[in-house]
């Protein structure tokens, strides 16, 4: 047999639609709808309120509660878009509406975030008269009402980015409401009333990072970046170490909606090997491993005369080698990356964290996380409560023989200090 997918060795896909979320749609949209009654309500009576007493701050509270609703709106729209089964030239289904949603949710909050920008900052050259008292009392009605929200969608799944928006979104209006009611004592007190316009730009300033949290989390997704705690070099070099696989290459990792991972790659695998053995073993890996459930693995012998003619001309990202030689041979391919090499040094003398790590190394911890991905995944290391660590005693004497007897550069040797 010249050429095998997996597809045709019972592919046997996860696809991922049980991810052990604790909570079912439908009490979800129960927590949704009571927390929107909720928000709708008492909105209405602060937009009166605001005007009333002349406080910007209770005004733009408003706004930022109006945005709450509208997510908690688009939210219960999506679960019941994202419900509907896949048919048709939408073969995810409509599982991506709460992606969108949450994009328009975020949009909203910039415009909202300009407007109470420019009226603060007006409000601060040319102040107007408030209602401290008012502002008081109503601000802390809002904390009452928002603290109620928040309780109601934190016994919601969360996994949901819509969810998690919609929660961030009635947290922050809470935060809010605080400098909103701090706002209205300072008035009430001191008569200094630029103090409602000074809350009302902390209001803006907290919209404002939840607007740029929430795009920047569905454009990761739009733009088919592998989930959050996922590294894809980890589980290139993972698959890659696994036994009769020869190489893997064209990996990719991205995200259908919240909580739906998925992942594909080109397999090259030994000759003779069962390919639905292996492929088995790869799906219970990324599974049991990373939490990736929706795998589509396209597996073929690495025998290069059973490859057609222009096989993966265009090969998306970097190869992942089999990394199945012994411990010594893996080191020394590890040691040949200055990045890695000092790494494997500062863990000489026991374990170490990120940030220790990055220290040390004079890089972001960013970085450092990449680098041990790659080493955890050819298991070199491994992490744990207390940090980072090498795996095997003897790549330490290894490592340790190797300072001893100069071959490593004395700079790099101060790491292991």
């Amino acid at each position: 047999m010249a050429r095998t997918h997996s597809e045709e060795d019972d592919h046997g896909h996860g696809h991922g639609h049980g991810h052990g979320h604790g909570v079912v749609p439908g009490a979800d949209r129960r927590y949704l709808t009571l927390a929107l009654l909720l928000l709708v309500v008492f909105m209405a009576g602060e937009v009166v309120i605001g005007v009333m007493a002349n406080s910007l701050a209770l005004i733009s509270d408003a706004g930022h509660m109006l945005t709450d609703a509208s997510s908690i709106v688009l939210a219960l729209i999506a679960m019941r878009l994202a419900a509907r089964p896949a048919r048709g030239a939408y073969t995810f289904g409509w599982k991506r509406a709460e992606i969108l949603s949450a994009q328009l949710n975020g949009a909203t909050f910039l415009v909202l975030v300009a407007y109470f920008l420019y009226e603060g900052v007006r409000r601060l050259i040319d102040p107007q008269p408030v209602e401290g008292p008012l502002v008081l009392y109503t601000a802390l009605a809002g904390i009452a009402v928002n603290a109620a929200c928040t309780w109601l969608l934190s016994k919601a799944n969360r996994q949901s980015l819509n969810v998690e928006g919609a929660y961030q979104h009635i947290l922050n209006d809470m935060f809010a409401f605080i400098a909103t009611a701090v706002a209205g004592v300072v008035v009430w007190l001191t008569g200094w009333q630029r103090a409602d316009a000074v809350a009302a730009l902390v209001v803006a300033l907290l919209m404002a990072k939840a607007a740029v949290g929430l795009l920047r989390e569905s454009g990761r997704i739009f733009l088919q970046a592998a989930p959050k705690g996922l590294n894809p070099d980890a589980i290139g070099s993972a698959l890659a170490a696994q036994d009769r696989v020869v190489e893997v290459h064209d990996l990719h990792v991205w995200t259908v909606t919240s909580g739906y991972p998925s992942l594909s790659a080109h397999v090259l695998v030994e000759a003779g090997a069962n390919m639905r053995d292996v492929r088995g073993d790869l799906s219970r890996l990324l599974r049991e491993r990373f939490g990736i459930e929706h795998v589509t693995l396209d597996m073929d012998l690495a025998d290069d005369t059973a490859l057609p003619a222009g096989h993966c001309d265009d090969a998306h990202g970097p190869s992942y080698p089999a990394a199945r030689e012994g411990g010594m041979d893996r080191l020394g391919r590890a040691l040949l990356v200055p990045h890695r090499r000092r790494i494997l040094i500062a863990l000489v003398t026991g374990s170490r964290s990120t940030d220790e790590l990055a220290e040390r190394l004079m890089t972001t911890p960013s970085e450092v996380a990449t680098h041990l991905a790659c080493l955890e995944g050819c298991g070199l290391v491994r992490g744990g409560q207390g940090g980072y660590e090498l795996t095997d005693d003897r790549l330490a004497h290894a490592l340790s023989d190797l300072l001893s007897f100069g071959l490593v550069v004395k700079h790099e040797a101060a790491c292991a200090t």
